[in-house]
């Protein structure tokens, strides 16, 4: 770890100071949040492009809507638009040809919960119902499944069951997504 000249904590693997060639990966997220029009937000583009030239390395720039944002649109940030390629990751699908991708991470997550009273597969069996309420997307259902777990320790029951979920308030898009505003009264 060093400081540079601009007072900004700099963090170096040590692989990096011993020039080790290895291929290395940097992850960047919440790039939806930079603002390459305020003078901040200039600083931090043209830090990120700056080392997309210095390391040696592929960098993942995560974000929500990356397109509809300023970063990769007018002169100076088209050069960073110019080092990336753009992968857009749709929610997770239920299935996929004949494996089940979201039920193998609910599985996982269900794995990683440590409840006493909670059976293991309940979640697994819930994977429709998740899907559905999640509408597959991996924030919703790991913030569901948090609180859900929170409320099972909170509450001392130790196991998290699907009444237990559907009386937890998701993030808005979720909750569009499962329950839909219904229309009002005709007049």
């Amino acid at each position: 770890m060093a400081m540079n000249r601009h007072g900004h904590v700099v963090y170096e693997s040590s692989q990096f100071r011993a020039g080790v060639r290895a291929p290395a990966v940097g992850k960047v997220d919440e790039i939806h949040r930079l603002t390459p029009r305020t003078t901040n937000g200039a600083g931090a583009a043209d830090f990120l492009k700056d080392l997309t030239e210095k390391i040696r390395a592929t960098f993942v720039y995560a974000g929500i809507d990356v397109t509809g944002t300023q970063l990769f649109t007018g002169t100076a940030d088209a050069q960073l638009a110019g080092r990336a390629s753009l992968v857009d990751c749709d929610p997770l699908p239920a299935t996929a040809g004949t494996t089940a991708p979201f039920r193998d991470l609910v599985t996982a997550m269900e794995n990683a919960l440590d409840l006493h009273h909670h059976r293991p597969g309940t979640l697994a069996r819930l994977a429709s119902y998740l899907h559905q309420r999640t509408a597959g997307r991996i924030g919703s259902l790991s913030q569901l499944i948090r609180r859900a777990a929170i409320t099972a320790i909170l509450d001392t029951t130790e196991k998290i069951t699907k009444p237990a979920l559907d009386a937890i308030t998701l993030d808005h898009l979720a909750e569009q997504h499962y329950r839909p505003r219904k229309p009002g009264p005709r007049r």
